[in-house]
């Protein structure tokens, strides 16, 4: 291959953030509401232990989000491992870990921490990035969307995402951090698609979105796809939560 073609082809992975190889890892993505008056000290938890903890035992912090809008008090963490077997070892070396039970015990002395926890097991798409932690000089914005495909549509979701989409938010300005599916299909998750975007803040996702909308090729490719009918359910089919990484993300 003509040395300059493969230069070139190099430099727009770089410049989209997408890597030459595919993302293989199992990923679980984590929400934890936490009691009332207590996500301050639930953070206090991660910061000070859990997230070490995590990384003992074999497991990759990727990041730790809390939405900016958040009557729920919620925390919205993403790990990696490189297996799902190597994770179900992690947590039980974790859960067991004496250096955790002590944590744990002390700081629910008050009472618990939490009320609820939900975990979502993900596997990249095929056109999804490298996930990375990454940081710039000023904390970003970033934003958990959740696509909830018509019956039968995911794919023709995907392939959107895959052949137009992604290239179109580079264009407009969305660094992209990871697009996933759930592995386990229940409660509709067959039928998903979850990524995370980021922002330089909650003004340029605004500005962002509004010209992607109105670029003409994003109105002619839409229409194309949806010759036939949506891609996503018609209500509720599009989902999206504006979160603030956390002082010990890895991601910021």
């Amino acid at each position: 291959m003509n040395i300059l073609l493969v230069l070139m082809i190099a430099s727009l992975m770089i410049t989209t953030g997408f890597a030459a190889e595919k993302e293989t890892r199992c990923f679980e993505m984590r929400t934890y509401y936490a009691a009332p008056g207590k996500l301050d000290d639930l953070l206090a938890r991660f910061r000070d232990h859990t997230v070490k903890l995590f990384e003992k035992h074999g497991m990759t912090n990727v990041g730790y989000w809390v939405p900016l809008t958040n009557a729920e008090n919620k925390l919205v963490y993403l790990l990696a491992y490189p297996s799902r077997e190597a994770r179900e070892k992690s947590w039980k070396e974790f859960s067991t870990d004496p250096e955790w039970q002590a944590v744990q015990k002390a700081s629910e002395e008050k009472g618990k921490l939490l009320t609820k926890g939900v975990s979502v097991f993900l596997a990249a798409t095929d056109f999804s990035p490298v996930v990375q932690p990454t940081q710039e000089k000023e904390p970003r914005v970033f934003e958990l969307r959740t696509y909830h495909a018509m019956p039968g549509k995911l794919d023709d979701l995907l392939a959107r995402f895959r052949d137009h989409t992604t290239t179109l938010f580079t264009q407009h300005g969305m660094t992209q951090l990871g697009y996933w599916l759930p592995t386990e299909k229940k409660d509709g998750a067959g039928e998903m698609l979850i990524y995370i975007l980021a922002h330089k803040s909650r003004e340029a996702c605004e500005a962002s979105f509004k010209t992607f909308r109105a670029d003409p090729e994003w109105i002619k490719v839409k229409a194309a796809s949806e010759a036939n009918g949506p891609l996503t359910l018609p209500k509720d089919g599009v989902e999206s939560t504006l979160m603030a990484p956390t002082d010990f993300s890895p991601t910021k």
